[in-house]
Formats: C-alpha cells, structure tokens, sequence
C-alpha cells in the first residue's frame, strides 16, 4: 500500500512527527483546492459578493459619527434637517444593500458547498470501489463509513457556516482596522498594540486545537467501528452473551469521545474570555486617549464614537474566528482522513496497456507463483500449476494450505509477489479488466445478495440481460421453483443480505447469477460449506449444470462436492502434495484417500 504517511490501512493514528503533519495538512489541502479549481468562477463571483458586502457594512460607524458631528450640529442650530435626512438615508441604504448581499452570499455559498461535497463523496465511493481487497481486508468497514459520512459532514459545516465565519472575522477586520486608521490613526496603534497579546493567544488556540480535534476525529471514528461492528454481529454477540462486554468497551469508547470533546470546550473557554479581556483593554485605552484629546480640543465626541465603534467591530467578530478555528480544526482532521483515503492506490492495478481477450478458452497457468499477504510470510513458494481448459479441477487440504489464496490469485484480488497466473498465454496482470472479469467469476461461501429483487441480483452476472435469460439462468440451476414461490416471484425484494431466503436459496441465485454470467473460468470458493446435507444435494445438480463446458476451480472441505471434479489437487504448506483423479486418489493410500475414508467415517 502506498499511504506511507496516513497509514489507514492500519489504526488511525494520532502520534504523528512534525514533518508527518505537515505532509498531511499538504495533502489535505490540495485536495480542497482540486475541488476548487474547477469551481473557480463561482469562488470567484462569491468572494466578489463578500467584499463588496463587507465593505457597505464597514460604512456605518462612519455615518454615525458624520452624523454626531455634522447633522445633529446643523438641527440645533439651524434646523436643517438636510444632512440628518441624508445620513439617515445613506445608513438605511447601506443597510439593505448590506443585507441583500450578504442573502446573496449565502445562496452562492451554500451552491457551492453542496457542488464541492456532492464531488468529494463520488470521489470518495468511487476510490474506495477501487481500491484492491487488500484494502477492505485491512480498513475497517466502519472507518470507511466515518470517512463518508461524519467526517463529510464536519466539512460542509466548515464550508457551509465556517468560511462565512472567517470571511466576518477576518475580512471585517481588515476592512475595519482600514476605516479606523483613515478616521483617527492614533486608535489604530491601539489595535496594532492589542495585536500582539492577540497573535500569541490566537497561535496558543491554534495549535491546541489542532490536537484535540484530531482526537477527537480519531476517537469518533472508533466509536463508529465499534458500533458498526457490534451491530453487524449482533447474532454471534447474542448467541455469546457479548452484551455486557460490548456495552462496557462501547461506554469506555464514548467517555473518551466525551473527554475529548469536553477538552475542545475547554480551550474554547479559555480562548474567549482571553479575547474579551484584550478587547475590553483595547476599547478602553481608546476611551481614555480619545477623552483626553477632547479635553485638548484635538478631537470631537462624533470621531470618538466612530473610533470605539470600529475598535470594537474589531474584536467581536474575533469570536467568530474562534468559531471558524473550532470547525476548521474539525473539517482539517476529518479532512485529513479522507485524502488518506483517496490517496490509497490499488495494490492491483490496471494494466497500462491492457490486452484484449475476447473469447476466453479457459486455460490456467501458473508460472513460479511465489506469494505472501503484504509481504508477510510466503503462501505459495514457487507455485507451478496448468489447468487444461474445460476441466473441473477439485482443490483440497488442510486450513491455511493455500487454498483460498489460489482462487483470489486466480481472480486477480492478488498479484503474484513473483511469477505470473496466465489465462490463454496472457499474464492476468496484462489483461484487460473488462475483459478479465467476464472470462473469470467467483463464487464464494457467503453468497451475498443485495437489497433490491431477485431478478436484480441474478442480473449483476450480466447487466442488461433480459427478463427471459434471468428466468433461463434461474432454470439451469434449479431456483426457478423457489422463485416462483416468493411473493413477487423475480420482482420480490430479497431485504437486506438476502435475509428473505435460506442459505441454500441465496447459493441457488448466486449461481444463477454466475451461469448469466457465463465465464469461461468459474471459482467455486467453499460455496457449499455453509449448506446442509439436504440444500448441498440440492445444489449438486445445479453445479452439474453450473460447470459444464468451462474450466472451474472447486476450494472444499466437503468431499461430496469433489466427485463431480476431473481432477483432485491435495495442498499442504503452499505446495501440490497430490494431484490425480479422485477414483485414482481414492484407490492409493496417500493423503487424499485418509481424508475421503475419515470423511466416509463421518457418515456412519
């Protein structure tokens, strides 16, 4: 895997160096920015839209103080309401055009918001689709589901509510410290000054923050996968009265969560009173100075008034930068976790250029095969195997032989660490993808189906079928009959994992599917060992059928499921131990023919 930094395929960590965050936060936020890039005439026209609103909204501290110092002035002593009328009018003015923009801001913000997410989460389904099975081996179903969902949300409340935040804080700010230094440049150096004690408390604040929100992401994410995977197994938890021990590792999960969040609060709670100190000091020194120099006729009340309102303008949208920092430091953790995510490459890529393999004969080859699982311990050491197309080749041994790790090679969920698996002269690393998946299908123990009707997953062998080659499939196999039977017959909604039909049923549809499919190599990969003696024999003739005229690699423990094979392969420690027809198998003493009589044994 190549996440070198993030290291998601493992724990989500929260001890990284100081060059590991920086790379990090590098990542991170070239991810925002190609999210950006291609939006960049609607950041445009909404940083336009901003500006301009925070400049009308900058006006009124100006009008008020020309106001106290020019209108009220020319009505005591003249009666002349004209510049009262005009400054009242200019106020109103500036606070429509104010509001109007600012309505306009949200709109264009929330637009954009939503075109960014509506990108990063097909980014992140579509990566994560690709990405290897070594990665879903090793990254926890529940971290995948934070990644798209609460770590999603952090960020559209940092895009959404933060940026309008930062924009008032910070762009507010500017605007006003510029107006106040144009009006009276003495309360200026006031803020200047205040800026120091400020700085070091917004980089205490900063970096404190960073750290307890990226706790917080990483502890949240666990209480995820700690629920996702108890409800998962909620019948094996039952089954073993895990209740108890799932409740208490739950509970220590969500006080540690609860802890973390409340060390957020607390920096927060810290950093805003520090902040109304410095204001209320600032605010204060202006007042002073302000009233002395009116004492020395060197200012007017009208300018004092400007001058305390721009310095407190200042600060108070400070909080809302506080409030921006609180869910840029959120949305830059749960950022961080999803560019891990979308940073992962496939450890089994596509070919660069693929070659084409229209029809498919079905002849396997595997050429010096060596293979380990990320480069752990050798499973296949000099692997050299040729199946002849159209023959059913029965895989058999012990646990841990190797005998699933052939299939996945087989199927390309692995490469080789060394050597090649051919099909028709062609190294599947070669081949191209489309190509390869419609010459080789598998069939595996779970026999998964998805929500949506019966016709729908038979139709995942070939998307585009008709209704009749669906009903054709489920007659070479032997389901047509319980089909029908269902409610809706093909239409009924098998619910979630197929939970409307029986283990056996839900095999029958898998191979339905996999016969629609048609492929010229069928893996079989222990598909009957979770069955019943009566539902194996069931599917029996459904595999008679299923493997006709196609080369076909049967993974069992279950010797009943051998007999229909050509050809027996024994494997131990990696290696073909034995290779013959069974009846040859059978007759001799080795190990085949002890594992068949403990297993005729077995049926007494």
């Amino acid at each position: 895997m190549s996440s070198t930094v993030q290291g998601v395929t493992g724990e989500d960590r929260n001890d990284y160096t100081r060059e590991e965050s920086k790379e990090i936060r590098r990542r991170s936020w070239r991810l925002l920015l190609s999210l950006l890039v291609p939006l960049k005439g609607q950041v445009t026209l909404t940083a336009i839209v901003v500006v301009a609103q925070t400049g009308i909204r900058v006006l009124g501290p100006a009008l008020l103080g020309i106001g106290l110092n020019e209108a009220l002035p020319a009505v005591l002593e003249g009666d002349d309401w004209g510049a009262t009328w005009f400054v009242a009018g200019a106020y109103a003015l500036t606070a429509i055009l104010g509001a109007s923009l600012l309505a306009w801001f949200d709109i264009l913000a929330a637009r954009l918001t939503q075109t960014v997410l509506l990108d990063l989460r097909r980014r992140v389904f579509r990566h994560t689709q690709r990405l290897s099975l070594e990665f879903h081996e090793t990254y926890t179903s529940g971290r995948i589901i934070s990644r798209q969902t609460s770590d999603l949300e952090t960020i559209r409340e940092l895009m959404n509510g933060g940026l309008q935040q930062l924009i008032n804080g910070v762009l507010y700010g500017v605007f006003t410290f510029i107006a106040l230094m144009i009006v009276d440049w003495q309360s200026g150096m006031v803020i200047v000054v205040a800026c120091v004690p400020l700085a070091l408390l917004m980089r205490w604040f900063y970096r404190r923050s960073q750290l307890a929100y990226r706790e917080t992401r990483v502890i949240s994410a666990q209480v995820i996968v700690k629920f996702v995977e108890t409800m998962t197994g909620i019948r094996a938890g039952k089954a073993f009265r895990t209740e108890p021990r799932n409740e208490k590792q739950f509970g220590s999960l969500a006080w540690d969560y609860r802890n973390a969040n409340m060390r957020v609060i607390r920096l927060f709670g810290t950093f805003e009173p520090g902040l109304m100190a410095i204001s209320a000091f600032a605010i204060g020194i202006v007042v002073l100075w302000g009233g002395v120099r009116i004492t020395w006729d060197e200012f007017s009340i009208g300018l004092l008034l400007t001058a305390v309102l721009y310095v407190r303008n200042f600060f108070t949208p400070l909080q809302e930068v506080a409030m921006f920092i609180n869910s840029f430091q959120a949305a830059s953790a749960a950022l961080e976790k999803v560019s891990g995510v979308l940073q992962e490459q496939p450890s089994v890529p596509d070919p660069e250029n693929p070659v084409a393999l229209r029809h498919s004969q079905g002849h396997l080859l595997f050429d010096d095969v060596t293979f380990g699982y990320g480069g752990g311990k050798t499973i296949l050491p000099n692997f050299r195997l040729d199946i002849p197309e159209g023959q059913t080749v029965a895989v058999v041994g012990t646990t841990g032989a190797g005998k699933s790790t052939l299939a996945k090679l087989v199927s390309r969920f692995y490469d080789p660490t060394a050597g090649r698996v051919m099909l028709d002269g062609v190294d599947l690393r070669e081949l191209d993808t489309d190509d390869m998946r419609r010459a080789i299908v598998m069939v595996t123990q779970e026999a998964y189906l998805f929500s949506g009707s019966v016709a729908d997953n038979i139709a995942l062998g070939r998307p585009g079928a008709s209704m009749e080659e669906i009903v054709r499939a489920a007659e070479a196999v032997g389901a047509h009959e319980f089909i029908e039977q269902l409610p809706d017959g093909y239409d009924t909604d098998v619910n979630k994992r197929g939970g409307r039909v029986s283990a056996g049923q839900r095999q029958l549809v898998s191979f339905a599917r996999a016969f629609l499919a048609d492929p010229a190599v069928l893996i079989l990969d222990e598909a009957t060992a979770s069955l019943d003696i009566p539902s194996e024999r069931m599917i029996q003739n459904a595999l008679q059928t299923l493997l006709a005229d196609r080369t076909a690699i049967i993974i069992a423990h279950r010797l009943s499921t051998v007999e229909i094979a050509d050809r027996v392969l024994v494997m131990e420690h990696g290696q073909i131990i034995e290779d013959d027809a069974p009846d040859t198998l059978i007759a001799g003493t080795g190990k085949f023919a002890q594992l068949h009589k403990a297993w005729q044994d077995s049926l007494v």
